[in-house]
């Protein structure tokens, strides 16, 4: 039986700054699974520390588990808890799309 590689690769690109307000698209690619989840966690949570509006790119992201949809969350409820940032999700692929909807927790990513 041979085990199942997974790769998330996330790259950040920052603009704006405090005056115009800062923005950080974090652009993913790859399976937001069990045993990469860290590796999103890893970006983002030092974006949310330094405020402003952060967008996870999702285009390129084919298949989000329970742990890869529970890091969404979780890193959602840092930024609303932060205060001064916002997260929000785009170009998500229907099947994802489907996980958050099934899920209830689509709303939660509206903005």
């Amino acid at each position: 039986m041979s085990a199942t590689t997974h790769s998330l690769d996330c790259e950040v690109e920052k603009s704006g700054d405090q005056s115009v307000g800062r923005i950080a698209r974090v652009i993913c690619r790859g399976e937001l699974v069990n045993q990469t989840a860290y590796q999103l966690k890893e970006v983002v949570k030092p974006l949310i520390t330094d405020g402003g509006h952060i967008v996870l790119d999702f285009k390129d992201v084919t298949f989000v588990d329970s742990m890869g949809l529970g890091t969404l969350v979780g890193l959602k409820v840092s930024a609303i808890g932060a205060g001064y940032c916002t997260l929000e999700l785009e170009h998500l692929m229907p099947r994802v799309q489907e996980l958050l909807r099934l899920t209830k927790v689509a709303d939660l990513f509206k903005t």
